[in-house]
């Protein structure tokens, strides 16, 4: 079996195709073996050891999140999967592993994937998808009819937003790279705005506004300007900052994915109806996935969309 994985934080030099033999199974996880995983921001960033208050210091770590496969083993407990069956799903941020020939996951964190829905589509959609679904429906308590604005609107989890805001009756307007403004018009937002964008033109329109960036975040100022009375402001951006204020009263929550079985099956309903999707701009076999994660990590994609890696 291979898989990538480092024996120390650091840049992308760590990385490392090696043999290793996955853990014997939990009561509650499921051996899955890897058609496609997907490549997400984070992955660089534990890599680099900027979460490692969570992911400690036992080496090797293994790398990728996002994946889709098919279930070879189930530990004692799982009652939901079966052996044999198509899923997709990703694994815990401390144990990680996706970009593999087999991947260990939690049961809840897994789930059956719709059979019109490729597997590299399929890898493409976890982490974005419950990260976008729990932005606007669980902190942002997205209403049917309500306005949305997004901020980065076509990155992974801003896409993801637009796409779950639209299917639930809400109406969306976002912020992007002005070369890509016609982009954002065909996916549904209007009105569309450059990242340097004045907020006071859009001041008290949004009951929601959800900050889906990275190094273009959304000031806080800004976000309020545009908000209506009684709104909300997401971020998803855990900053100690960003969660320090989600402590005081007001309109802002800053907020941490987590594996809730239940959005992951919507999630992967709404991929399996055409509702939700995510462009790929690139896919390589797994001899050749550092290669590729390197430079995505370096310069990103020539093509907006995700990297998917195909042991």
């Amino acid at each position: 079996m291979k898989r990538i994985q480092y024996h120390q934080y650091g840049g992308p030099e760590v990385m490392r195709l090696e043999d290793f033999e996955p853990a014997p199974l939990g009561a509650d996880e499921v051996l899955v073996r890897v058609r496609a995983a997907a490549a997400n921001p984070m992955d660089f960033g534990i890599r680099a050891g900027r979460m490692k208050h969570v992911t400690g210091r036992r080496f090797p770590r293994a790398m990728g999140y996002d994946f889709a496969g098919v279930v070879e083993a189930v530990g004692d407990r799982v009652t939901r999967l079966h052996v044999g069956d198509e899923v997709l799903g990703g694994t815990p941020i401390k144990s990680a592993g996706a970009f593999a020939d087999v991947v260990v996951a939690q049961e809840k964190g897994v789930v059956t994937k719709p059979a019109n829905l490729s597997f590299e589509d399929a890898a493409a959609i976890p982490t974005v998808g419950i990260t976008a679904l729990q932005a606007l429906i669980t902190k942002g308590r997205l209403q049917p009819g309500q306005a949305v604005f997004v901020h980065s609107c076509l990155g992974g989890v801003g896409r993801s937003a637009v796409q779950i805001a639209l299917a639930h009756q809400a109406t969306v307007a976002g912020s992007c790279r002005d070369t890509a403004r016609s982009e954002a018009l065909d996916l549904g937002i209007d009105p569309v705005v450059d990242f340097g964008f004045d907020p006071t033109s859009l001041a008290r329109r949004f009951d929601l506004v959800l900050d889906a960036g990275g190094k273009y975040s959304l000031p806080v100022k800004a976000a309020r300007t545009m908000l209506k009375p009684g709104g909300r402001i997401v971020s998803i951006l855990p900053t100690p900052l960003n969660l320090a204020r989600s402590v005081l009263p007001g309109p802002f929550h800053a907020m941490i994915a987590r594996p809730v079985t239940k959005d992951i099956e919507e999630v992967a309903r709404a991929a399996g109806q055409g509702t939700l999707r995510q462009p790929i701009a690139r896919t390589v076999p797994l001899s050749q996935a550092i290669p590729a994660l390197t430079e995505l990590e370096q310069n990103g994609m020539a093509k907006r969309g995700k990297l998917i890696i195909t042991p």
